[in-house]
């Protein structure tokens, strides 16, 4: 039995730049951090050798690849056990569609978890690699490449998307204080809504045919150099102001990125003392976060109370193996 733990992660600046339609145009970058929230996929041969038994949100028993009909269940698999003989199972600290990364996560663990079945370790950059095939090559999803990065790697980095494809990873270290009180300062709120990104991904990557629209995206990039300078200065509060700044121009990159009850749960943050703020991922629900100063996170508390607060930190592991055994 082999058991991988993947983490998910918070996207501060410059979302939206890792789809191939902006970074082709124009190098695009992300501060990313990865959090104490994670998916776990667990492997194990099934008794019967020629089938596949797999247990997620669904449970399927098939007699062959083919006939998975979870899409990344089945095209890893179909890479790396075609034969069957397998059991997999999932179980994740948060639910999918909810702007951390789920699906990336997913991808990544089981990857590494394949593959450590078949006696071969992948080093970071290679597992954020093959997932990135697996979910956009092979599976065509609108999406971006830094979830796959920042599961696979943890901790707080500058990913960069090269308009030659290549993704460069630039760990990056703040005080250790800075980092303490930053945790301290972030809040992260369930709004109850679960939601697909590709729809708004798909908008938002037709959307960057526009000029203005591509030159808000490249603005959203200029922010990421900003926003870890501020982390290297201990400016939390201007850190906090520069969110507010993004998360007004991410709104104008999509229709669907945000409706009247999310600015309304936003608004009424800063009016209880946040200084600034986003949703995570893509936009349309999931989570909201906010950067709000300890004199007034009291008040901040009270103001949010209708809406579920999760606890998290930063992780600085990436995807990992955290048990495996011959049983």
């Amino acid at each position: 039995m082999i058991t991988t733990q993947t983490p998910f992660r918070i996207s501060f600046f410059g979302g939206g730049s890792d789809i191939s339609g902006f970074y082709s145009r124009h190098p695009g970058a992300v501060l990313s951090v990865a959090i104490n929230k994670s998916m776990y996929m667990t492997t194990h041969p099934y008794f019967e050798p020629t089938s596949i038994h797999l247990k997620y949100s669904k449970t399927e028993l098939v007699a062959s690849v083919d006939q998975i009909e979870h899409p990344i269940l089945r095209a890893v698999l179909s890479e790396l056990v075609p034969n069957g003989g397998i059991e997999v199972a999932s179980i994740a600290d948060i639910p999918g569609g909810t702007g951390l990364g789920s699906s990336s996560a997913f991808t990544v663990g089981l990857i590494q978890n394949l593959n450590a079945r078949l006696q071969r370790f992948l080093p970071p950059a290679r597992l954020a690699e093959d997932a990135c095939y697996i979910e956009i090559d092979v599976l065509k999803e609108p999406i971006g490449k830094q979830d796959q990065y920042a599961s696979a790697f943890g901790g707080l980095n500058r990913l960069e998307f090269h308009p030659d494809g290549r993704t460069t990873v630039e760990r990056i270290f703040v005080a250790a204080d800075t980092i303490k009180r930053l945790e301290a300062s972030l809040f992260l709120f369930y709004l109850g809504i679960t939601r697909s990104a590709s729809t708004i991904l798909e908008e938002q990557t037709s959307n960057l045919a526009d000029v203005e629209i591509f030159d808000t995206q490249k603005a959203m990039v200029a922010q990421v150099d900003v926003g870890i300078q501020l982390l290297r200065d201990g400016d939390l509060d201007g850190f906090g102001r520069l969110l507010h700044k993004a998360w007004a121009l991410k709104r104008t990159l999509a229709s669907k990125i945000s409706d009247d009850a999310i600015d309304a749960h936003y608004q009424r943050g800063l009016d209880a003392g946040a200084l600034g703020g986003k949703l995570a991922g893509a936009g349309g629900g999931g989570f909201l976060l906010f950067y709000c100063p300890p004199p007034a996170q009291s008040c901040f508390l009270a103001a949010m109370h209708r809406l579920r607060q999760i606890p998290f930190h930063f992780e600085f592991h990436g995807s990992r193996i955290i048990h495996f055994s011959e049983e």
